[in-house]
């Protein structure tokens, strides 16, 4: 068992005390508890193993994904495994935010708090503050190849090393009496000698993972089955129960090259007969195995599929984020109703329901009840107090949620400039309306510098294989955190400065119309049935792929932001991967008004914040300057004709047009559809050699 510290320096921090890796690994009737033995004088075998940042944590190697270290891989535990850490603080800290936990609650029904990542600063390099607190890893996979000699085995025949305190990254698995590769003359005796060959020298090679994995549509993951692969599904022909396998690494083209070798019988076989769909048909179905929970779902019988370790589908996360906004009277009243519920039973509310003193003193430790009247304190003790909505409800709320609708008060506060002088300093939130240039182009509305932001990301599940397009299509693919439903998931707050731009809602509409008359957006809707058919095969026929393409006002407003988002990084000083979309894009409903607006943003869930270099590029000069720019640079792409004439033809499905790495696409943490729904012939008109046009809603580059 390891643990991983967020947050923490890469390669220094606190180590903890000594732990058996291979034996508890292997112990599953326990909990996960790498740090129990804390105050543990001995320094040997340090418990804590690596460090990452909290935004890492969330979106890229977050619980139930294969995380690279230096010697060997792990994977975070799910939630049950955090419960021992957490109970280290009389007080667990929770990041209150009544609209995102709203949200959560659909899917998640008894999720009642946000928690951050187990981790507190330290003042000083050599302080003990912070030890006891880490997240919980598995190491994953548990099958090891010696680097030495090609030795394949699990996890107990290799000797796990780390003794230096403040070097979790040296923390290690080797093979203890690694024969090396020895040519067959090596035991043969030397010349001129007495018959006897050279004495063997005892040696130490590191290990690393093996590198195939089995996966299911379902999310479960599972160890490749090295000995059935390599007999065929039959037993060892020598008899032997455990038999000595080698990992040999061809090196020939890419993938699965590897040679798997029983040193018993000399059978082999290569690992790429595992590839591809007739490969498929030769491997196990799925065991139903869940790492990261170290149990096993029964009844599982898909098909498992050849996944290698470090693949980009290999772990998908879910997550749901809101910007923290001025707090309404109804949402603070829900954030006291689900603090008391964390703080006490239900009996305990029904006791003091009636005496605000009472609850003060409850809650006083745990949330800011500063401004606070008792009337709201005994207001949301009744809400407490509440039965939670009954399980058709529930179905009836995850049928027609849609994740716009967290989108919507945003965008209503950002169209009220009189609440800006009147913003609420506990929220965060700090906007400016800005003027617009002279030289800025007129379809461009608005410009609001956001100075300061706060927003929150919580983490819901994962999936494998494939992207969930919504959590309410297929429920059962989203892998859950804990064995039992969970009542807290994991969050960050985040904090950071933005620019908004607002185009003009008439001229959108206009523009919109047209383009839905247009050979091109056929195309493209096409194109996105096909796609949604192949990639969510199980709810195709369930949802009207129709109502999962986005409309025609999405496409160009993704598009000016993945073009801002290119040049402003040139200009802010920060990278060009620190900076995120958030796209509000969607026409007029019965319930919602139209919406044509992006913000480009820059957070850090680790900082107090940033340093202003992304806002000031809002001053009325300095904007017009970079979107003039930014719309000039698109008109011309290093891969032109090409990329400027690209319409998916059938039986292609690519999700987008004139877009490509030289002009469009960003990098994975800025873009929120993975530089899908993409084409430049929406913002400018564009030279094509096919014929296909479509109206430009900036028209042609030079008139910018």
């Amino acid at each position: 068992m390891t643990a991983l510290d967020p947050n923490a320096p890469p390669a220094g921090g606190n180590a903890a005390a000594p732990v058996d890796v291979p034996t508890m690994l292997l112990a599953s009737t326990f909990p996960l508890d790498p740090l129990g033995d804390a105050e543990d004088a001995q320094v040997k075998n340090r418990a804590k193993v690596g460090s990452a940042r909290p935004s890492a944590l969330l979106y890229t190697f977050g619980i139930g994904s294969v995380m690279d270290l230096p010697q060997f891989s792990i994977m975070p535990a799910g939630l049950d495994d955090w419960e021992p850490i957490w109970r280290r603080r009389q007080f667990v800290p929770q990041i209150d935010e009544p609209r995102l936990l709203d949200a959560i609650r659909i899917l998640l029904p008894k999720v009642s708090q946000l928690r951050p990542f187990p981790w507190q600063p330290v003042p000083h390099a050599r302080s003990a503050d912070g030890s006891d607190l880490g997240i919980p890893a598995r190491v994953f996979p548990q099958w090891m190849r010696c680097t030495g000699c090609d030795f394949l085995g699990p996890l107990a025949r290799f000797e796990y090393t780390n003794t230096h305190p403040f070097r979790p990254d040296l923390a290690c698995f080797e093979h203890v009496g690694c024969p090396g590769r020895r040519r067959q003359t090596d035991d043969q005796p030397s010349p001129g000698g007495k018959g006897k060959a050279p004495k063997k020298r005892q040696r130490r090679s590191p290990a690393v993972p093996a590198r195939y994995l089995l996966a299911c549509p379902d999310g479960h993951l599972d160890e490749f089955p090295y000995a059935l692969w390599v007999h065929r599904g039959n037993d060892c022909p020598r008899g032997a129960e455990a038999p000595q396998l080698k990992l040999i690494d061809t090196n020939i083209g890419q993938g699965a090259s590897a040679i798997v070798r029983c040193e018993a019988c000399q059978t082999t076989r290569s690992m790429g007969e595992a590839r591809g769909d007739s490969g498929q048909r030769k491997l196990p179905t799925c065991r139903g195995r869940h790492p990261h929970l170290n149990a096993f779902d029964r009844g599982c019988e898909n098909q498992t599929k050849l996944i290698m370790m470090g693949a980009s589908n290999l772990w998908f996360s879910a997550t749901q984020s809101v910007i923290v906004m001025p707090r309404t009277t109804s949402e603070q009243r829900t954030v006291l109703a689900d603090t008391l519920r964390a703080a006490c039973s239900a009996e305990e509310i029904t006791a003091v329901a009636t005496l605000p003193g009472i609850m003060r003193t409850m809650l006083d430790r745990r949330t800011d009840l500063t401004g606070v009247s008792d009337e709201d304190l005994l207001a949301a003790a009744v809400q407490a107090l509440a039965p939670p909505p009954d399980e058709q409800e529930r179905e009836e709320r995850l049928r027609t949620w849609d994740p716009v609708d967290l989108l919507v008060p945003e965008w209503e506060y950002l169209q009220k400039p009189s609440l800006f002088a009147r913003q609420e300093n506990a929220s965060g939130l700090m906007v400016t309306e800005q003027a617009t240039g002279e030289r800025l182009p007129a379809p461009i509305s608005r410009v609001i510098a956001v100075n300061r932001m706060k927003k929150i990301n919580a983490m819901i599940g994962f999936t494998r294989i494939d992207e969930l397009d919504r959590v309410a299509d297929v429920s059962g693919r989203l892998v859950k955190l804990s064995t039992r439903p969970p009542t807290w998931v994991p969050a960050t707050e985040d904090r950071g400065e933005g620019v908004f731009l607002q185009l003009d809602e008439p001229a959108v509409t206009a523009w919109e119309a047209q383009v839905l008359q247009t050979s091109i957006w056929t195309a493209h809707r096409q194109a996105h049935e096909r796609n949604f058919t192949r990639r969510f095969s199980v709810t195709a026929a369930l949802v009207d792929p129709a109502t999962r393409l986005p409309a025609p006002r999405y496409w160009l407003v993704h598009t000016l932001a993945h073009l801002l988002i290119r040049e402003m990084a040139m200009a802010c000083g920060y990278g060009a991967a620190s900076l995120s979309e958030r796209l509000y894009a969607w026409p007029a409903t019965d319930t919602r008004p139209a919406a044509a607006g992006l913000l480009i943003a820059t957070t850090a869930a680790d900082s107090e914040g940033t340093l202003g270099g992304l806002v000031a590029l809002g001053e009325p000069e300095r904007l017009q300057a970079l979107v003039v720019s930014a719309l000039r640079r698109a008109s011309r792409c290093s891969s032109d004709p090409v990329c400027a004439g690209r319409v998916p033809r059938d039986p292609e499905d690519f999700l987008h047009g004139a877009a490509c790495h030289c002009c469009c696409f960003a990098s994975e943490t800025s873009c929120e559809k993975a530089n899908r729904f993409l084409d430049r012939r929406f913002l400018l008109r564009l030279p094509t050699s096919n014929g296909d046009t479509v109206p430009a809603f900036f028209g042609a580059a030079d008139a910018v």
